[in-house]
């Protein structure tokens, strides 16, 4: 099944590009949600105004986003949420807390779809996250998590 994915899909592809993938991924998944449109001809011409989109949003080169990089993991980010006896957690720290925090932090503001944590935070104490900055750039976030 070809698709123009609409947002950044982990292990995929970016937003504008047109991938081929397996029907059933394509059909329950990828379309459903959002994240792609199925590929026609007239379809060509949203590819080019989504990617019209990225380049403005996108991170312009690889030496801005290496200093972004820097000012990320040299940040101390504190992220405050509900938690009961011995650090767990009423829920889990969600990814709009991280960039918020970031942004609290006084770090660059941050596109959402960007951080990927690997598994959820439930627990207070230090944790870390990633941010996608460019094709070739990878930034570790390092959280304090802090009951509230």
């Amino acid at each position: 099944m070809k698709l123009i994915l609409t947002q950044e899909v982990s292990g995929l592809g970016a937003p504008g590009d047109i991938v081929e993938v397996k029907d059933g991924y394509g059909r329950n998944y990828l379309v459903p949600r959002g994240f792609a449109l199925r590929w026609t001809r007239g379809g060509e011409k949203q590819v080019a105004t989504i990617r019209r989109a990225r380049t403005i949003r996108e991170i312009a080169d690889l030496d801005q986003a290496k200093a972004v990089q820097a000012s990320l993991e040299n940040l101390k980010v504190s992220v405050k949420a509900r938690a009961g006896d011995g650090g767990r957690l009423f829920g889990a720290v969600t990814i709009a807390q991280i960039v918020d925090a970031v942004a609290a932090a006084g770090g660059p503001k941050l596109d959402k779809r960007r951080v990927e944590v690997g598994n959820p935070i439930k627990t207070t104490g230090e944790h870390s996250a990633s941010v996608r900055l460019h094709p070739e750039v990878l930034a570790t976030v390092k959280l304090s998590v802090v009951g509230a």
